[in-house]
């Protein structure tokens, strides 16, 4: 079974930063990329991040780029998602979520992805 467990989520301020981890099981990690998408209240969920486990390449929303990093510790099974330099407009339910392959075309599609975590709360406050 595949599980998808985010954590790291909690409030901060503006300008903080927090890292964001998604633990994954039930399949084989260096088969499949996975991406970190962001709803927030009234608004559509978006992509934020996505990393292939199998080459190590990345993709970012314009709004997060410079700002945030993903990564990926194969050996643990997990995502992170480095946020610093937070904004308020950042805040957000934070999921995980598997692409059903390693590449990242069309890696911002929510269809892209089989696979979701159950979410994390972020909240930045100004």
């Amino acid at each position: 079974e595949v599980q998808l467990l985010e954590s790291g989520g909690g409030l901060v301020q503006a300008g903080g930063s927090l890292r964001l981890s998604c633990v994954a099981s039930g399949f084989s990690f260096d088969d499949y990329a996975i991406a970190w998408f962001r709803q927030a209240p009234g608004k559509e969920r978006e992509g934020v991040s996505c990393i292939s486990s199998s080459d190590g390449s990345t993709n970012y929303a314009d709004s997060v780029k410079g700002r945030f990093t993903i990564s990926s510790d194969n050996a643990k099974k997990v995502v992170y998602l480095q946020m610093n330099s937070l904004k308020p407009e950042d805040t957000a339910v934070y999921y995980c979520a598997q692409k059903g392959d390693t590449y990242l075309t069309n890696w911002h599609k929510q269809d892209s992805y089989p696979y979701w975590g159950q979410g994390t709360q972020v909240t930045v406050s100004s």
